[in-house]
């Protein structure tokens, strides 16, 4: 039975389908607004190519296949089909010695690493899966709800701390390349572990970046998952859930403005429709939220503040989109090992170095750094017979460049040198290109309203995370002052990734208070 309930949930990516799903689950009445014609946000999958099914932003899935949402929502019966990601990870050989291959399993893993960095290292990656499983998993738990003290407390609370609180806390707080340089000798392993924690966007040199890394010993209990069809599978099954119980999804209509009126808000949209819900959740770019707001007369002055202090940062990194008659040939590996997970293509940390550093003076890496995905070779139904298709993801390059000049000028060029970062570990994959579609900052920005081309929304750095993100007054993703409005996306706590954990809390809030006013009305006499 449907209650009087009615939530207009803003913008259709992951996290705001999420929502909009519990909430429509849960008998509310549920309208989802996107300005695009295609939604799903950057969890999206178009034909960019004849006969290629290509991902708009996201590819593989790590998170949200550890939080339960999938079932709880029962997104297999609305088609969601994953496949493992298995080997998980591949760094390619140096050309002295093999190529390090992470397998699910951990045994296999820890042979690939004794022989191509020595006993003593694989040795240590069986301790550290072993130690920084059981903390991911305390990670993940934290990201389950708000995070608030109580909560985050309660998350980690019984967590080995034999040394003491302070040294565990201490560890967490640590830079990743500390701990990988605590349990590693071999540079390309680090590496390779700095290049897996470094997705988040902070380079592993930044404090508390030390769970990015340590995320790693998770996939040994459940590897990166890709959907079949492409990432877009995910948002699909979502809006199917979510029509299934009589929710709405309106596209091609952006919402203008957020304006209280009375007890409900106020939703406008660029077509001059005025709709009137109880509840808004809002799963837009924090900062377009607050554009919105201005734009319903909320107060200057506070949004004014609020936008000065939220950092957006100088950009993560650029894409590039390929149709190519073949898989890279890695020397020394087999597709089966080199091709069904992330593909790490460094050998030294100082590549990565170099490249953020080169980011934060607003110019070019002079050597991009590049993770490369085929996942044409774990799902054939995104490209054509005999055809493959691949995203080079390639860090960083910032969105401003110091010279102003406009990075148009400059999206072929380094399309060029990411293509020929491959062919450095992988000879001769430079001519199986066929087609290709790049995706420069502006362009993620332009595409899919990543401000700034982060594809985390805002800097997932310390200062910016759990009960800091993205500011302490909204990290319960409340507004103040904006009684009815939510706050989900990867501009809320957990952050950037696909997780769909942001939007759950989001509908938790959202019923939990309309019980709290439902309870709390006077009873008529």
């Amino acid at each position: 039975m449907r209650s009087a309930g009615t939530t207009i949930v803003v913008g259709s990516g992951h996290n705001a389908l999420v929502a909009a799903c519990y909430l429509a689950r849960a008998g509310q009445r549920v309208q989802v607004l996107e300005r695009d014609e295609v939604p799903g946000g950057a969890v999206s999958t178009v034909e960019r190519f004849p006969g290629h099914l290509v991902d708009r932003g996201s590819s593989a899935h790590i998170m949200i296949r550890h939080t339960g949402i999938i079932e709880e929502l029962e997104l297999e019966r609305f088609g969601l089909r994953y496949i493992d990601c298995d080997p998980w990870g591949f760094t390619p050989s140096d050309g002295v010695r093999p190529p390090i291959v992470f397998h699910r399993d951990l045994d296999l893993t820890c042979a690939s690493i004794a022989a191509a960095c020595g006993e003593r290292d694989a040795d240590a990656y069986r301790r550290f899966v072993s130690v920084w499983g059981e903390r991911s998993a305390r990670v993940m738990r934290s990201f389950g709800g708000p995070p608030t003290p109580g909560r985050l407390l309660r998350s980690f609370w019984g967590l080995d701390a034999r040394d003491g609180g302070s040294a565990l806390s201490r560890e967490f707080l640590q830079s990743g390349d500390a701990l990988l340089d605590y349990w590693f000798d071999d540079e390309r392993l680090k590496a390779s572990l700095a290049w897996f924690g470094a997705q988040s966007g902070p380079p592993m040199s930044e404090p508390g970046s030390a769970p990015m890394a340590g995320f790693a010993a998770l996939m040994h209990t459940l590897p990166p998952g890709r959907a079949v069809g492409g990432s877009g599978a995910l948002s699909a099954a979502l809006i199917a859930r979510l029509r299934s119980d009589d929710g709405e999804l309106h596209t091609g209509d952006a919402v203008t403005a957020l304006r209280r009126t009375g007890s409900g808000w106020q939703v406008s949209t660029a077509s001059g429709r005025n709709l009137h819900a109880d509840t808004v959740v809002a799963g837009s770019h924090i900062l377009a939220t607050l554009d919105l707001l201005r734009a319903g007369d909320f107060d200057t002055d506070t949004l004014d503040d609020w936008q000065r202090r939220i950092r957006v940062g100088p950009g993560i990194g650029m894409v590039v989109r390929l149709a190519t008659d073949r898989l890279p040939e890695y020397p020394g590996a087999s597709p089966a090992e080199s091709a069904r997970g992330l593909q790490f293509l460094v050998s030294d940390r100082s590549q990565l170095r170099l490249a953020h550093g080169a980011a934060l003076a607003g110019s070019l890496p002079p050597r991009p750094v590049v993770l490369a995905m085929s996942f044409s070779a774990l799902d054939p139904t995104i490209a054509p017979p005999g055809e493959h298709q691949l995203s080079l993801w390639a860090q960083w390059h910032p969105y401003e460049l110091a010279d102003g000049s406009d990075w148009a000028a400059h999206a072929e060029r380094e399309a060029d040198r990411i293509i020929g970062e491959v062919d450095r570990y992988a000879p001769g994959f430079a001519s199986s290109v066929r087609q290709r579609f790049v995706q420069t900052p502006v362009d993620l920005e332009r595409e899919m309203g990543l401000r700034g081309g982060n594809v985390m929304h805002v800097e997932m750095s310390l200062d910016q995370m759990m009960l800091w993100r993205p500011l302490p007054e909204l990290s319960g993703q409340r507004v103040p002052g904006a009684p009815g409005l939510y706050l989900t996306g990867a501009s809320t706590h957990p952050g950037g990734g696909v997780s769909g954990a942001s939007g759950r809390s989001a509908a938790r809030l959202v019923l939990g208070d309309r019980r709290t006013r439902r309870f709390s009305l006077p009873r008529r006499r």
